[in-house]
């Protein structure tokens, strides 16, 4: 018979999704989330299975996180039909020519450009 689950599934989540907002999803290591979650290796595989797992945990237990979403849409989706799939979901009730536009926005946002200095050509 396995163990109960000795830490909060919820909290690890958060924190992870909080590592992968920052960080980016190739960017960010296993060891980095055991740090983050302060999980053990083996409690992190048998609960989600893999950092890919850990991932879509947190993607789909976040809701409108455009931070997340931005960084599955940039780096997993384009390859991974499943996560690609839950992009979609996440993305229903936006307006087409919203979605353009505050996706946009907040790209620009993490990447800390302004769009004025992008158009004129200005270094921030």
């Amino acid at each position: 018979m396995g163990r109960t689950r000795s830490f909060d599934e919820t909290e690890a989540v958060a924190s992870a999704a909080q590592q992968f907002r920052a960080n980016g999803y190739e960017a960010t290591s296993l060891d980095d989330l055991l740090r983050v979650t302060g999980l053990h290796r083996g409690s992190l595989y048998q609960a989600f299975g893999s950092k890919r797992g850990v991932f879509l945990a947190a993607l789909t237990r976040t809701e409108r996180d455009l931070d997340l979403l931005l960084v599955a849409l940039l780096e997993l989706a384009p390859s991974d039909d499943h996560v690609r799939d839950v992009c979609a979901r996440g993305l229903r009730g936006i307006a087409a020519e919203d979605a353009a536009r505050v996706l946009g926005e907040r790209l620009l946002g993490r990447a800390r450009v302004t769009l004025s200095a992008a158009i004129e050509g200005e270094d921030e």
